[in-house]
C-alpha cells in the first residue's frame, strides 16, 4: 500500500474511533476479496452493527472523485471478503452495514450505507 493510502485508513480509524466506533479489524483479507477496516458501532442499548468500510483516499479530487472508484466489481470483492468474515468469526450483531470513508486532501467524508449487498449474500 502507498503512502497516501496508509495515511488515509489511519486518517479514516481515527474518525471512526472518535465517533464511537470500535475497530475489529484492519485489511482484513481472503482470497476472493478484502476490507479495509472492519468495526462495530452501537450496542448496550443501541442496536448493535457491524460495519465493513472501504476507505478510499485522493491527493485531490479528480475523476469523480474517491467514491467513485468504489466500483461494482470492488464491492463484489468486498461482500466475499465480508461473508467470508461472518462465517468464520460468527459475530453477535442485529445488523450488518457497507460504509465508504473517503479522504480528500485531509477531509474526511463517512457514506453510511454506501452500497447494499444483493439479498441473499449475507
Amino acid at each position: 500500500m502507498n503512502k497516501l493510502g496508509v495515511e488515509s485508513e489511519n486518517a479514516a480509524a481515527n474518525f471512526l474511533k472518535k465517533n464511537g466506533y470500535k475497530i475489529i479489524a484492519r485489511n482484513y483479507a481472503v482470497q476472493t476479496g478484502e476490507v479495509d477496516i472492519i468495526a462495530s458501532q452501537g450496542g448496550l442499548l443501541k442496536q448493535k452493527t457491524l460495519v465493513f468500510i472501504e476507505v478510499k483516499g485522493r491527493a485531490y479530487k479528480a475523476y469523480g472523485g474517491p467514491l467513485a472508484a468504489v466500483t461494482k466489481a470492488k464491492q463484489n470483492k468486498i461482500i466475499s471478503a465480508a461473508t467470508i468474515y461472518v462465517k468464520e468469526n460468527f459475530p453477535k450483531f442485529d445488523s450488518i452495514r457497507f460504509d465508504v470513508v473517503t479522504v480528500v486532501d485531509g477531509k474526511i467524508e463517512h457514506i453510511e450505507n454506501a452500497f447494499i449487498p444483493q439479498r441473499g449474500t449475507l
